[in-house]
C-alpha cells in the first residue's frame, strides 16, 4: 500500500513537472508569437531573401513560432530594429555590434562568427577599381573618387578610413571626392558603372583575390552573375579585421537563445548549403564569442564617434 502511494505521487510530482515545463514553453510562445529577423542592407533585397530562406525555415521548424525577415535599406535600419526591440536576431559587422553596444549594453550579445576557410575568425577590407582604369595601387589613388559602402560598415568604412589615417592620408583631401554607395555591393556596382574609381569592401582575405577569395561580398557579387573580376584588380588590403557577429536580443528567454545557438552550432554539419548562403561564402562554421572579442573595434567606433563631434 505504501509502495503504491509512493509510486502515485512520483507519477504525479513527474505530470506536474511536465505541465509546468509546458506551461512555461507555452509562455514564451505567447510573449513572442513572431521570431524577428533583420538583413542589412548591402545586397538586393530579393538576393537576401532568398539566401537567408533556409535559415527561416530552420528556425521556425525549430522555435515552432513564426519566423519572418526584415531586410533594411541599410546597417542603420536593423540597429535601431534591434535597440527599439523590434528585431531578434541578425548578423551584423563589427562596427555596427560596437555602435549598439555603445548605445546601450544592454540591448544584444553576441553569439557567434563565422571560421573562415582555414578556422581563422578575421576577414578584411579590401579597395576595388576597374582593370582598365589604370589604377593599380593606393598611390594613384591620389586625386581620384573613393565609394565607401555605409557609415556603420566596419570594412567599407570604420577600418579603411583608420587604415589610411594611420598613413598620413586624411581623406577628405587625398581624394577628389568621397561617397556611400548605400551597401558593399552598390558601392562595388558604382565602381563597374564608372561612377566612382575605386570601392571598398570585404572580403576574407584567403583564396584567389581573381577568384573572388573564399567568402565576402566579392565572393558573392560573382555568384550572383553581378561581378567579373578580371574586369575588376584589387589595389589596396587592410590588417585583418574581426569577422562580425551573429547577435540575438539580450532580453530574448533563454530556451529560445539555446534552440538557436544549437542550430547555429550545427549547421555546417547539417546544412552546408545554409551555412554557405547565410555566410557568404565557405567557412568552417559558426564559432562562439563574447563581447571582448570586438573591444578593438568597440574603442575605434568610439573614436570615432568622438572625432565627428
Amino acid at each position: 500500500m505504501i509502495r503504491t502511494t509512493l509510486l502515485g505521487l512520483i507519477a504525479a510530482s513527474t505530470a506536474l513537472t511536465a505541465l509546468s515545463s509546458a506551461a512555461v514553453a507555452q509562455d514564451w510562445r505567447a510573449d513572442l508569437p513572431t521570431f524577428r529577423i533583420g538583413l542589412l542592407g548591402g545586397e538586393n533585397e530579393s538576393d537576401r531573401l532568398r539566401n537567408n530562406d533556409c535559415l527561416r525555415v530552420a528556425l521556425e521548424e525549430r522555435l515552432g513560432v513564426p519566423v519572418e525577415m526584415f531586410p533594411a535599406p541599410d546597417y542603420a535600419g536593423v540597429m535601431q530594429g534591434l535597440l527599439a526591440d523590434q528585431l531578434d536576431y541578425a548578423a551584423l559587422g563589427a562596427s555596427g555590434y560596437a555602435g549598439i553596444y555603445l548605445q546601450d549594453p544592454e540591448a544584444v550579445e553576441p553569439v557567434f562568427v563565422s571560421a573562415e576557410a582555414d578556422g581563422s575568425l578575421g576577414y578584411i577590407a579590401v579597395m576595388l577599381a576597374r582593370a582598365d582604369s589604370g589604377i593599380e595601387n593606393l598611390e594613384q589613388m591620389e586625386g581620384r573618387s573613393l565609394v565607401y559602402a555605409d557609415p556603420n560598415s566596419t570594412s567599407g568604412y570604420l577600418v579603411p578610413r583608420a587604415e589610411l589615417a594611420a598613413m598620413g592620408i586624411d581623406d577628405s583631401t587625398y581624394f577628389s571626392n568621397t561617397g556611400f554607395g548605400g551597401g558593399h555591393e552598390q558601392g562595388v556596382i558604382a565602381v563597374v558603372n564608372g561612377q566612382y574609381d575605386a570601392a571598398v569592401t570585404w572580403a576574407s582575405g584567403l583564396g584567389e583575390p581573381a577568384e573572388g577569395y573564399t567568402r565576402g561580398n566579392v565572393r558573392r557579387m560573382i555568384d550572383n552573375g553581378l561581378l567579373d573580376m578580371s574586369e575588376m584588380r584589387v589595389i589596396w588590403e587592410s590588417n585583418l579585421i574581426p569577422n562580425g557577429p551573429v547577435v540575438l536580443r539580450k532580453d530574448l528567454p533563454q530556451e529560445v537563445k539555446d534552440i538557436v545557438s544549437d542550430y547555429l552550432a550545427n549547421q555546417l554539419e547539417a546544412d552546408a548549403q545554409c551555412y554557405y548562403d547565410v555566410s557568404f561564402g565557405e567557412g568552417q562554421g559558426w564559432a562562439p564569442v563574447d563581447h571582448s572579442f570586438f573591444a578593438g573595434i568597440v574603442a575605434m567606433r568610439e573614436a570615432e564617434l568622438a572625432g565627428s563631434r
